[in-house]
């Protein structure tokens, strides 16, 4: 499969760690990823921590994608929901670094919102994708 067109026009302000367009190759599958938290399989958060919780909730949406038989390349848009944008913007550079350490260098369309709450108690972070994957082999 061929990998995502980037697309980000001049006349918008440049992206840093995300891009405004990703152009999927033809043929490829589209994956849907549900709202991953940092909640565990009985679904309880147990880490109060901003950085830990974003680890675990792309964790679960990369175990996603690996489950379908992709891999982080291939999520082409991202939406954070986060429940302390404060908290969001002190932890950037250890966001950086945990986002590297998983997704390398590889930066899909991406949004993030600021929300009341998560219905997880406890959730900070939530974090929604979609990806396109290479067409399966007949």
């Amino acid at each position: 499969m061929d990998t995502y067109e980037v697309f980000n026009p001049p006349t918008l302000a440049e992206p840093r760690g995300w891009n405004h367009g990703l152009l999927a190759p033809a043929g490829g599958r589209v994956l849907f990823v549900a709202g991953q938290t940092a909640g565990g399989p009985d679904g309880r958060v147990e880490s109060g921590n901003f950085v830990a919780q974003f680890e675990v909730a792309l964790d679960r949406v990369l175990a996603v994608v690996r489950e379908a038989g992709g891999e982080s390349a291939h999520i082409g848009r991202m939406t954070v929901y986060v429940t302390d944008l404060v908290a969001y913007m002190d932890a950037r550079r250890e966001l950086a670094a945990a986002w590297r350490a998983r997704m390398g260098r590889h930066y899909p369309a991406m949004a993030l919102v600021e929300v009341r709450g998560l219905v997880e108690a406890g959730a900070m972070v939530e974090i929604e994708a979609t990806a396109v994957l290479p067409e399966q082999p007949d």
